[in-house]
């Protein structure tokens, strides 16, 4: 009886092989940048109260009316799968009392978000985010070092030569209701040029519109009014300084004042860093200031900043510079013979307690567990043999060269060491084994029962 194999969910994908090493060399240097930074991690859970999301991300955002994955649970509550983890991580800070002392807190997070979004490169259902939060701080100078830090994981990374970062500000609350009312103005004298969904969100949030990926909203822009032209002279300084501090830090940007977030917390700061080096230009890493949050989640005022980014993009721009990590490469210990397999396992053991990456082949005569070594990319193969384990000795080959050396077999764990086994295996080795390591070949060919 046959049947269909099965697949992964539509929007889904197994990270395997070289695309996980990416993922993991994204999330492991963001967390150690951001460690230098002072941000200490968190981790929230994967679905919470619908409420939390439903309540911050607004009722017109498309995150809220078409992507969450919402449903009851048995206990008839409505939960729902985070679509990001800005919300959760302030609802934390409330819940867990640390809203009154030890303000600013600086929060790192990594882990899978959910949205029911269309499927595309770069993009999926459950993807994952790095992010940090400055949960406390009202100062420019902390918007300024989240971005700083942001650019310096793109460095770690190699990266930041692929990407710009472009800034702009939404203002405080005055500054935004004016510039509210010039959009509401500017577009519903060309409501009959909208889409259908910027024709809704004219009413509710205009300047949704301004992120409108629909061509004809975007052929409006050129002509819509842009917020500097609103801004009270306090948002005014605010932006001005977070310029001065960027140019501190030495991080390059760009002015672009159609830059708006699509969740609704956001005020002042907002930016994001692009890239057109995954085809049509995208964003990578983006976030701003939002001083509301904390007060949604039914804490106090806490005015806070941060960003998130998406690790399938970064790790994209890892695979188009070529810097996809190298597979660890082992050493691999091959016993000749029955005998020598209770050593051969003592001596594997203390390789990996050592800190080394071994193997050992579950079975197969001294040639096939050669070609497994092989196979596996081993840099090294500790080959322990009737004759040397009399006298206290091994083999110890170079698979890159082929040369080989004696190795007594209390020294095997320091020569390996010494010569970075994960890397190439560098060690000067003797030739003159060349012949009995061959000998040993055509000893070691009865048939194997695999």
């Amino acid at each position: 009886m046959s049947s269909t194999a099965l697949q992964p969910a539509r929007g889904t994908h197994d990270l395997i092989g070289e695309e996980h090493r990416r993922h993991r060399r994204v999330v492991e240097a963001a967390r150690d940048i951001a460690a230098r930074y002072g941000f200490e991690e968190w981790a929230t859970p994967v679905f919470e109260d619908t409420r939390v999301f439903s309540r911050s991300l607004g009722d017109t955002s498309d995150v809220v009316t078409k992507e969450m994955y919402s449903f009851v649970d048995r206990g008839g509550e409505s939960v729902t799968l985070r679509p990001e983890n800005t919300a959760g991580v302030c609802r934390a800070l409330v819940s867990n009392g640390l809203t009154q002392s030890n303000l600013p807190r600086k929060v790192f997070y990594a882990g899978p978000m959910f949205r029911y979004e269309r499927p595309q490169k770069g993009r999926y259902r459950q993807f994952h985010q790095i992010g940090i939060e400055v949960l406390g701080a009202a100062e420019p100078l902390a918007d300024a070092e989240v971005i700083a830090c942001g650019w310096h994981i793109q460095q770690e990374l190699e990266i930041a030569e692929g990407t710009v970062l472009e800034v702009n500000t939404l203002g405080d609350r005055p500054s935004r209701e004016a510039y509210r009312a010039a959009l509401v103005d500017y577009f519903t004298w060309h409501q009959d040029r909208l889409s259908e969904d910027s024709r809704l969100r004219l009413g509710k949030n205009p300047l949704r519109i301004l992120d409108s990926k629909d061509p004809g909203d975007q052929t409006l822009m050129d002509g819509a009014p842009t917020i500097h032209d609103h801004l009270t002279a306090e948002a005014a300084a605010f932006y001005a300084a977070l310029k001065r501090h960027l140019d501190a830090f030495r991080v390059p940007y760009r002015e672009n004042p159609r830059i708006v977030r699509v969740l609704d917390y956001y005020n002042h700061t907002a930016f994001e860093f692009v890239t057109d080096r995954l085809g049509a230009q995208g964003t990578v890493m983006g976030g701003g200031r939002y001083d509301g949050l904390v007060e949604q989640m039914g804490g106090p005022p806490t005015p806070s900043v941060g960003w998130a980014a998406g690790v399938e993009r970064l790790s994209l721009l890892l695979e188009a510079a070529g810097l996809t990590p190298p597979a660890p490469r082992p050493a691999v210990v091959v016993p000749v013979g029955d005998a020598a397999e209770p050593q051969a396992i003592i001596l594997l053991q203390a390789l990996r307690n050592a800190g080394l990456v071994a193997e050992m082949a579950y079975r197969g005569n001294l040639r096939r567990r050669m070609e497994r070594a092989n196979r596996i990319g081993a840099a090294a193969a500790v080959i322990l043999g009737e004759d040397e384990l009399a006298r206290g000795m091994v083999i110890v080959r170079n698979l890159d060269d082929g040369t080989q050396a004696e190795v007594r077999l209390d020294a095997v764990v320091e020569a390996l060491a010494e010569t970075e086994v994960e890397g190439a295996l560098e060690a000067a080795m003797a030739d003159e084994l060349e012949e009995g390591f061959e000998a040993m070949l055509d000893e070691d060919e009865e048939p194997d029962d695999r």
